[in-house]
Parts: C-alpha cells; structure tokens; sequence
C-alpha cells in the first residue's frame, strides 16, 4: 500500500465530468517504471524477456505500452492471442500457456507462430491433431510441491497445471523423435508470492532439471519460463519484492548451475498482477448507507467491476478522496448493489465517515480486477482510463451500454 495516491480528487472530478463511475484508471508512469525495473533487474541475462500475462489486463493501450520494453505476452486463449496480434506482437514474442485445449485454440497459436507450453503429455496428440510439432516447444513442470528457504511454496500436488518430472522427461523425448529441434521448460507453483528467494528457488531446481535433460536425453533447453507468481503488497503491513534482489538471486543461481555445465539458456518472466496490479484503481461513488445490525456504505460499483473480495475474501486498500487524513471514526461494510450477499469490497473495515456523493478508490485493482467482471444483474462493465504523465487520461475501454448487453440476445424474437 503506497503513502498517497498519484492523483487527486480535484483530477477524479475532472475525469468524472467525462466518465460516470465507477471506472477503472491505470497509471502508466508507474506501468513503465515497474517493466524498466524488471528489465534492468535481469539486463544480465542476454535472451531475458517478460511475457506479459494478459489475462491480468487484457486491453490493447497497456500492451502497447509493455511491446516499447520488449515485452511479449502469455496468452491463454484464442481471443488473447489475436488481441496480442492485433497490437503487433507475434511469433516467438507469444508465450501460449494453455490447459484442456481445444484443437482451433492450437492452431491459432500455430498460426502467429507463437511458442506453444504443453500443460500435459496428453496434449502432444493434441497438438498434433491441430496440425503438427512446432520446432520450438515447452513443457510445464509441476513439482508436487516445493520448497525453498521459507518453507512449502503453495500445494501444486493439488494443482491441474502441469507434469510431473516423468511425465516432463517423456515429452522432451517423444517432442524430440516427433521432429521438435527447441526446448524449454515452464514452471509456476505459487501466486502472490512476496519472498525474494522464490525465483531464485524455483530457477535453482529448473536448471538443475535443464542440466538433467542434456545429460540424459541429449537436449539442450534453451530459454526456461519461470511464469509469473511474485506479488504485490495488498495490505499495510506488507513488504513489496524486491525485484533487484530477485534478478540477482536468480543469476545467483545461473552461475552455480548453468554456467558450469556449459549451456547458455533465456530467463523468461510471465508478471501481471505484479506490472499493472499496483497501478491500477476502480473510483467509485457513495451513493447510499444503512444502519441495521452493522452499519454499510452503499457504491455504485459492483463485484461485477471487482470480484477478488466477493470470491476469496481479498484485501484492497480503501481510501475516500478528500478525507486522507481525517479520523477513521467508522467501522464500516463497503458494499454494492447486487442480490448476493458477498457483494462487499471490505468487511468491518475502520474509515473515515462517508457522505453521500463521496468518491472512494479501491486500490491494488490493475490485475485480475476488470479482466474477471461480469455482468451480473445486467449490470454493466465500466470503463478504463489510462492516466499520463500529467494526469490527463485517456479512455482505453469505453463503458459498456445496454445495447451491448441486449447484442446477443434474440430479445425481440418470439419463439
């Protein structure tokens, strides 16, 4: 959670005059000095690249920005990756992280010539069902479980994602024989993870598995994915990671390993929430409260604009502009408008007392926030704003309509 905001509520009514709330905006000054941060964390790296995660903030304006770094993205979807293609990103620049995968899915991903990372052996004849064995391939790697100097890392053994290491060797062996010329390996087992050790960790046991590979199989991996899982710190009392000391943690480890062994492999990143989460806020507006066995703040935004606290309980820092620095006198539920009973932002949460028509930020919301709305209720999905340098913004998603709702629909039709 930062000191203050990078904007002010003199600029949200400025927007405001424009765009009705509730509505997402992202700052990209802070989206550009997270990515030149990461880069320079792993400039040691040659071949180092970060594949962006769309699923985190799937909209044209933010990759764009991502592509002037040297981004690529990790796509999940035939609708990800046309929209990766459509803002100039294709080819080995693509990362296609798919799981039960449909055949046309396959050969979009074929298609833009993006890498394709098998979530599982089966998939080889999946894969071959929509086409062919591309010549450069990954596999996913799932431990069971892991452990690094804090501890278990999460609970992969309960995980769908992934191979185990036979499982994982097989398939280099069988991609091999089917004409695959280039490898790599993809893991991923944690999220929101905030201990600098953990890709340092995770690379250590990758590269000792790349090490194994060519000495039993005779295949040089040549870029390892070590996906995304850093987080950021949604609640007060947390730290953010240290990204310098991770880069350094991780070349650490390259030169124990990799280095010894004679191979030269690319370290690739898949970070979302931890590019755009921090940087991105949902404004949204008081427009009621309600004193019955607890006392409640009513917003007109939904947990169809942000769902993480409806469905896990998620923390987001709370701020209501203008009153930063008055007394959190009020023991509040921050709550929305749809008939479910989870429809809350926050949860006995101490603020200052709100008033009718006051403007409320929920912050840490630029991942996984408008990406996983919904329209519930019919209610609508809001716009997104990108915030420049001197706090003008631009719309990069205008809000949806009620026409866009009805599109679908056979509603005048009578059957």
């Amino acid at each position: 959670m930062r000191e203050s905001l990078p904007f002010s509520k003199e600029d949200v009514l400025r927007w405001n005059a424009q765009y009705p709330t509730p509505f997402y905006v992202y700052d990209e000054e802070g989206i550009r000095a997270c990515v030149d941060a990461l880069y320079k964390a792993f400039s040691w790296n040659k071949g180092f690249r970060e594949y962006f995660a769309v699923k985190a903030t799937p909209t044209p304006a933010i990759l764009r920005i991502l592509k002037e770094y040297g981004c690529g993205t990790d796509c999940a979807s035939a609708a990800e990756l046309i929209m990766s293609e459509r803002t100039g990103i294709d080819g080995h620049r693509i990362m296609f992280s798919s799981n039960e995968t449909r055949i046309e899915e396959y050969k979009e991903a074929l298609r833009l010539g993006a890498i394709i990372n098998l979530d599982d052996i089966t998939q080889i004849a999946q894969l071959e069902r929509a086409g062919q064995i591309p010549d450069t391939v990954c596999c996913r790697y799932n431990p069971g479980q892991f452990e690094n100097t804090n501890g278990i890392m999460g609970h992969a053994y309960d995980s769908k994602f992934g191979m185990n290491f036979d499982q994982l060797k097989e398939s280099y062996r069988i991609l091999k024989e089917k004409g695959a010329k280039h490898f790599g390996i993809h893991s991923m087992v944690a999220s929101c993870c905030l201990d600098n050790n953990y890709y340092p960790s995770l690379a250590e046991k990758l590269f000792e598995i790349a090490v194994e590979l060519r000495n039993e199989l005779d295949i040089e991996i040549e870029f390892i994915d070590l996906a995304g899982g850093i987080g950021i710190p949604y609640r007060p009392e947390e730290q953010p990671v240290d990204i310098s000391a991770v880069g350094e943690g991780v070349r650490k480890a390259y030169e124990k390993i990799i280095e010894p062994a004679g191979l030269s492999i690319s370290i690739f990143t898949e970070m979302g929430r931890y590019i755009t989460g921090p940087y991105g806020y949902l404004v949204t507006k008081v427009i009621g409260e309600k004193h019955i066995y607890k006392d409640y703040v009513g917003v007109d935004a939904t947990a169809c604009n942000l769902m993480r606290p409806a469905i896990y309980g998620a923390y987001h820092n709370i701020r209501i502009l203008g009153k930063e620095n008055a007394p959190k006198t009020c023991k509040v539920d921050v709550v929305g408008s749809l008939c479910e009973n989870n429809d809350k932002f926050a949860v006995d949460r101490e603020l200052p007392e709100a008033e009718y028509g006051d403007y409320i930020v929920i912050e840490d919301a630029g991942a996984h926030g408008h990406s996983m709305g919904y329209n519930y209720n019919g209610k609508l999905r809001s716009a997104e704003l990108l915030m420049h340098k001197d706090r003008s913004v631009s719309c990069i998603r205008r809000a949806q309509t009620l026409d866009d709702y009805f599109a679908t629909l056979d509603i005048d039709k009578d059957f």
